[in-house]
């Protein structure tokens, strides 16, 4: 792989779930042993702390149950296990002081409201300055940890995209990680994004089914496939807020979490996110052609220089208590005066017509 199509896959990597879902079946002759010792013979990447982590957390399922630590597999029986992807990158993350904008922390989860412009994670193109250099330098100083150390770092079971704002839930430890990791399998984490697009979506409120990959022709982004088989299943649930004549303001609630999944999805309805420079949404593609129109988009642009979506809305179990935590944000305010032009703009041609 070249060093520049290295920097376009880890770039592009951003706004997706972290887990790893594996799938045995037990051979028929199989005796007796111990289900962790058994899952260390067919995955000797993984440590039997992490595996006893996952069986405590109930990320390990035999026949669609969970078991206890001390479980013994039986002849073709079959085991599902979920467990957080473990950092693919070999660089060195070096801790780096960071404002780090923390809406709740305890002992076991942090979650955080991210700003635009603030890469999740490092890779080829960003080696530093990424919120996983500043979340080193802030559990070095509050966990017993080795800074640095991949492995033992606490960390992330999400990502959301460099110029997307809004909520991240953060793990500080292994059992929270595993934890977290099956409540994103399960899908019983819920998300709500705000998102600024451009036209009016017919119908107005919807649900969009389409697996997403790479597009062959441009790796930067992703596209639908209709096949059913190319890509990762991806659910969007849509509702339009509000309609500003040539945008709308949509509320989207994921049931996956897909790399791009709500910008993917929304450039296949035909409604770029607004100044979506990946997605063609950085260009006029609704309203008239009039000069003074022109300008008040390009006003708009310079508002907002960025994708217009926002992470507001995270819910999840907490991994000790099981108490379910549920956060919303405010939207950041280059979007808020972004949305309020467009007001603005609705209510002049109220008064011209």
């Amino acid at each position: 792989m070249s060093e520049e199509q290295e920097y376009i896959d880890s770039e592009a990597e951003q706004g997706e779930e972290l887990y790893l879902h594996y799938s045995f079946t037990v051979d028929k002759k199989q005796g007796p042993i111990r289900i962790d010792k058994f899952l260390m013979d067919k995955m000797q990447q993984v440590t039997r702390n992490k595996l006893q982590n996952g069986i405590r957390a109930g990320s390990v399922l035999v026949d669609g149950k969970t078991i206890k630590p001390n479980y013994k597999v039986r002849p073709l029986e079959v085991i599902e296990i979920v467990l957080p992807q473990a950092p693919t990158d070999a660089y060195r993350v070096e801790p780096e002081e960071m404002d780090l904008n923390i809406v709740y922390e305890d002992a076991d989860v942090m979650v955080i409201n991210k700003p635009a412009g603030l890469v999740v994670h490092p890779g080829l193109g960003n080696k530093s300055g990424t919120l996983v250099n500043g979340l080193a330098h802030y559990f070095q100083h509050v966990l017993p940890i080795k800074a640095g150390n991949n492995n033992d770092r606490p960390g992330l079971v999400h990502r959301i995209d460099k110029d997307t704002t809004g909520l991240l839930v953060i793990a500080k430890n292994e059992y929270a990680m595993t934890h977290l990791a099956k409540q994103f399998f399960d899908h019983s984490v819920t998300r709500e994004y705000t998102a600024l697009v451009w036209g009016d979506l017919e119908p107005a409120e919807g649900r969009i089914e389409g697996n997403l990959a790479r597009n062959p022709s441009n790796r930067m982004q992703m596209i639908v496939f209709e096949d059913g088989i190319t890509g990762k299943e991806a659910v969007t649930n849509y509702k339009t807020m509000e309609s500003f004549y040539y945008t709308s303001l949509v509320n989207c609630i994921l049931e996956t979490g897909r790399t791009h999944q709500i910008r993917a999805h929304m450039t296949y309805l035909g409604h770029p996110l607004f100044s979506d420079a990946r997605y063609g949404g950085d260009k006029i593609l609704k309203g008239t052609i009039f000069t003074k129109y022109k300008q008040f988009v390009d006003n708009c642009f310079k508002i907002c220089p960025r994708q217009a979506l926002h992470a507001r809305t995270l819910g999840f179990e907490h991994p000790v208590t099981g108490k379910r935590l549920n956060f919303e944000c405010p939207i950041p305010d280059d979007f808020e005066q972004l949305i309020d032009k467009w007001r603005k703009y609705l209510m002049s041609r109220k008064i011209e017509e």
